[in-house]
């Protein structure tokens, strides 16, 4: 079981008051990954950020749920200091997410048939 909190702030993660690129994101899931595979908690401070897109939240907690189960995830994150207007931005990329890493195959297929036809 996790026990160790290892604190992660993100603005000091990614050297900046915005989190906006996925680019950024890649970082923060990776050093979320790192501390998972430690068995410890990543505790996610998102104070000091003053903006926060989705395009960094699917690459920073999104494609976590490629490779862990939402049960894991619950247990081995908490999040801190998310503004109320961000907090409906985590709801909608963690739904989407579980929704893709549990059927990828369907929603590539629905994707590739969208753009080239059947």
């Amino acid at each position: 079981m996790n026990s160790e909190i290892k604190h992660l702030k993100i603005k000091d993660i990614i050297s900046r008051e915005t989190a906006v690129s996925s680019d950024d994101g890649d970082i923060v899931y990776e050093r979320i990954v790192d501390c998972i595979e430690g068995n410890c908690i990543a505790e996610l401070d998102f104070s000091e950020i003053t903006i926060l897109t989705t395009a960094f939240l699917n690459s920073a907690i999104g494609q976590l749920y490629n490779n862990f189960s939402s049960s894991e995830l619950n247990n081995a994150i908490i999040l801190k200091n998310v503004a109320d207007e961000d907090k409906i931005l985590f709801k909608k990329v963690t739904e989407r997410a579980r929704e893709y890493f549990k059927n990828k195959k369907g929603f590539e297929d629905s994707a590739n048939d969208v753009i080239y036809g059947s």
